[in-house]
């Protein structure tokens, strides 16, 4: 069954946020604990497998975060976000091993290598883009061998570690570490995911080019996930008309549009560089549009259809191999519960037609 996952909302998000605003919204910075243990709830009661909780300088710690809010939740995954970069392999390790000892199997990580040169800088990192993922196979390398329960000795380019050893082990039982979510559309990126990476996950495109993409690693046995925004409606003319209410007022509209581009100017994301340039066409399928990437970014590449559009959308990759959605939409809340209550029990509905036709 395809795996769906949710992105956190952070404090002071409105309900339709750009980029820029984001940044200017100096609330996104602080926890919002009580609105944010809401929202995991309903992802809980929706069906949503996971949320991700994002790394940048305009958002809390992502793994602090994770341990409040699995604290005050049940059953919800977090998929917490990092870059090798920022932290010592081992104290992540510790971190990570320590979060399962308290709250179980339900940590997962979203592996990247940075988007920014800029907000990397501001980290003390220099690195170009594929220096960064050298690194972060280095990094992953001694993750791994931690995880296995290995006294740790390991010298490399970018980390030197002697005698490394953890006490407390990692806590779960289908896995002897947590699931690795590698991030990116590079081939630095791709090469990573297959090596240490349990799925590959990318932004969203025409169903031809992911079939293309993917093949090496489901030939690998790695799993494939997208990254998109969904913007489903009970008729298509309705989500049509909420698709185009996000890009609608034309002064916010220009100063959102030169924001995203100053921004991609400035990116090394191989991923976001391709996103930002499929933007030059309106849709890419039937229901894959691509008209608010400019304004709000390349994650923005959304799916925009009825509620049956929308469930037949995300089969049809799922029929290539994708196994895997993060996904985001407007309003925040609102958006996810929708899809909770309409589109997923449809692709649950199909998904057990197909089985049993089997």
């Amino acid at each position: 069954m395809l795996r769906f996952h949710w992105r956190l909302v952070q404090r002071g998000e409105m309900g339709i946020m750009t980029r820029s605003l984001q940044k200017e919204q100096l609330e996104t910075a602080l926890p919002d604990l009580q609105a944010q243990v809401e929202f995991c709830r309903k992802a809980e009661v929706g069906g949503m497998d996971s949320l991700l909780i994002d790394l940048g300088s305009h958002t809390p710690d992502p793994m602090l975060l994770a341990a409040a809010l699995a604290s005050k939740t049940r059953d919800i995954r977090l998929i917490v976000a990092i870059r090798s970069g920022l932290i010592s392999p081992t104290f992540l390790v510790q971190q990570v091993n320590t979060f399962s000892s308290l709250y179980g199997d339900r940590i997962s990580l979203n592996v990247v290598a940075g988007h920014s040169p800029e907000e990397q800088r501001g980290y003390g990192d220099f690195l170009g883009h594929d220096a960064r993922y050298d690194r972060t196979r280095e990094f992953l390398d001694i993750c791994r061998r931690f995880w296995q329960r290995q006294e740790v000795n390991f010298e490399g380019q970018y980390f030197h570690i002697e005698g490394g050893r953890l006490n407390t082990p990692f806590f779960s039982s289908q896995r002897d570490h947590p699931e690795i979510l590698v991030a990116g559309g590079s081939k630095a990126a791709r090469a990573l995911a297959i090596q240490y990476g349990d799925c590959w996950m990318q932004l969203a495109d025409s169903p031809p080019t992911i079939a293309e993409s993917m093949v090496s690693a489901l030939n690998r046995g790695i799993e494939f996930g997208l990254r998109l925004s969904i913007i489903a409606a009970p008729t298509r003319a309705q989500a049509l008309d909420a698709a185009h209410a996000l890009v609608q007022e034309p002064m916010a509209q220009k100063k959102n549009t030169s924001t995203e581009r100053h921004f991609v100017s400035g990116s090394d994301s191989h991923s976001i560089a391709a996103v930002y340039r499929s933007a030059e066409r309106e849709w890419l399928s039937d229901c894959l549009w691509t008209g608010a990437v400019r304004s709000h970014g390349a994650p923005a590449i959304a799916l925009v259809g009825s509620y049956d559009e929308v469930a037949s959308a995300l089969l049809e990759y799922g029929s290539l191999g994708v196994t895997q959605f993060i996904i985001s939409g407007w309003p925040k809340l609102d958006s996810m519960v929708r899809f909770g209550n309409e589109v997923l029990p449809r692709v649950r509905a199909k998904e057990s037609k197909a089985l049993a036709h089997a």
